[in-house]
């Protein structure tokens, strides 16, 4: 099955993605991990995708394109796949369209803004070892310090709540057009993202099925 999972930035693309992946046996590509391995590996790419990231804008489509159409030919995505973070605009999904790459469903995961904004700038991660934190979900044991290293535990530039917000009217502008893009195809299946992990995931199964 090749699935696309939409969503605003702290939708719960990414937690959803890895448990339907697992679930399915398919991999999911999330454009956000290749571009951070990128970033931490300092490559050109990376580079290139870093100012945009800090500023809270999209990474330019020929980067992204040509990152998803190496990933796609790689032999564990014969069976099908989950797109995470990809296509965020609508030339990205003609691109992918143009690819050949037929879509069977795109799950579009729905939360309010004001709930995006508490989630992720709530999120915290060490400085030392990457470890993930929330301060309501997920608290350390000791408030700033990881459980893990005993490193610092920060905020990153892209989960402060003036970045979230710019990334929000980024995705209202740029990316919730592709709701409109993929319903006229028939393929959209629209999920309730405020409900438990559990509960949203059943409900994916349940779309996926129909």
């Amino acid at each position: 099955m090749k699935l696309i999972f939409l969503g605003a930035p702290g939708a719960g693309k990414g937690t959803q993605a890895e448990v339907i992946s697992e679930k399915l046996s398919i991999p999911t590509i999330s454009t956000g991990n290749i571009i951070r391995a990128a970033l931490k590996n300092g490559t050109e790419m990376g580079l290139k995708a870093k100012e945009f990231i800090e500023a809270g804008k999209l990474v330019p489509d020929d980067v992204v394109i040509g990152i998803i159409k190496e990933r796609l030919a790689e032999s564990d995505c014969a069976n099908g796949f989950i797109l995470d973070g990809f296509p965020r605009t609508i030339p990205q999904a003609e691109a992918l369209d143009n690819m050949g790459i037929i879509i069977d469903k795109v799950v579009d995961i729905e939360v309010p803004d004001e709930d995006v904004v508490n989630r992720m700038s709530g999120r915290r991660t060490c400085k030392a070892c990457g470890n993930s934190y929330h301060i309501q979900n997920k608290p350390s044991k000791v408030e700033g310090v990881c459980d893990s290293c005993g490193g610092e535990l920060t905020i990153r530039k892209d989960d402060a709540p003036e970045t979230v917000l710019d990334r929000l009217n980024v995705y209202h502008e740029q990316t919730e057009p592709l709701k409109d893009y993929y319903e006229k195809c028939g393929k959209l299946r629209i999920v309730e993202g405020t409900k438990p992990i559990t509960e949203i995931t059943a409900e994916i199964l349940k779309v996926l099925e129909d």
